[in-house]
C-alpha cells in the first residue's frame, strides 16, 4: 500500500495552487518551494549549465550548491529550493547565467 509523504505524517496541507513552468501549469501546495512544486510535477531541470549547456536542477535542496538557480518572476538566478511558491509565480527555464539579454 503505497502512501504519500503528507499521508504517513498525518499533514493537512492548505488547498493547491496554481503556478507556471515555462507556460505549463503547475499545481502546488502552501509551504512547497518553487523545486519542490518542480519536483512534485516530475519536472526535473529547470536551468541549462553555463558551459556545455547540460540541464540542471535541485542537487543539494538546501542553498548551497547553486544548481537550482531559475528565472522567477523574471528575476533570474533564484534559488528554487529556498523560494517559496506562491500563487500565479511564473518560473522560467534559464539558459546559462540567465543575463542573456544584457550581453554579459
Amino acid at each position: 500500500m503505497a502512501r504519500t509523504p503528507a499521508e504517513l505524517v498525518g499533514a493537512q496541507p492548505g488547498s493547491p495552487f496554481r503556478i507556471t513552468f515555462d507556460g505549463r501549469a503547475v499545481t502546488a501546495l502552501p509551504g512547497q518551494s518553487v523545486a519542490a512544486a518542480l519536483w512534485s510535477a516530475g519536472i526535473l531541470s529547470w536551468r541549462t549549465a553555463r558551459n556545455g549547456g547540460r540541464p540542471r536542477g535541485a542537487f543539494c535542496g538546501i542553498g548551497q550548491c547553486y544548481e537550482c538557480l531559475a528565472t522567477i518572476n523574471g528575476e533570474p538566478n533564484r534559488r528554487a529550493c529556498l523560494v517559496p511558491a506562491r500563487p500565479g509565480d511564473t518560473i522560467a527555464t534559464q539558459e546559462g547565467h540567465g543575463h542573456a539579454a544584457l550581453g554579459v
